[in-house]
């Protein structure tokens, strides 16, 4: 059972080994930026190394381990807020609340025809309402 253990350590810290060496591989010969992917592959592979070095007794490799993985934590951390800061920046304006009142339907963007049948002549004068002047609802009198 210690032989199972051991092999499955040894194949977590090989499989470190890759995360680390093929991320700064990709970000040094311009494959990868070092973003987001890169800060994932050195936490994981900073935790299989902790992993694999404390069942060996590797304090040194350990100890640099976990400083490897608290900077990549950190700057992913960094890297969520500035994104959530900025999606934030950019949010269009939440929608008015389902309680209030509709807007008020837009004015016809054509002439209203005249009523079927004949009005009275107003007795004071009443500006003539030509096609070129939209009509707009007034507000009811109380």
């Amino acid at each position: 059972m210690d032989n199972i253990v051991g092999l499955w350590l040894d194949i977590a810290g090989w499989g470190g080994a890759v995360a680390i060496l093929a991320s700064y591989l990709s970000v040094s010969m311009g494959w990868l930026r070092a973003g987001r992917r890169f800060q994932a592959a050195n936490l994981v592979g900073s935790v299989a190394f902790i992993i694999n070095g404390s069942y060996y007794g590797a304090w040194p490799s350990v100890v640099t381990n976990v400083a490897w993985f608290v900077i990549s934590a950190v700057a992913l951390i960094r890297m969520q807020r500035a994104a959530s800061r900025s999606a934030s920046a950019q949010a269009p304006a939440p929608a008015p609340a389902a309680t209030a009142a509709p807007a008020p339907a837009p004015a016809p963007a054509h002439p209203v025809a005249a009523p079927a049948h004949p009005v009275a002549a107003p007795a004071h004068p009443v500006p003539v309402v030509t096609a070129s002047m939209p009509l707009v609802p007034l507000p009811a009198e109380g």
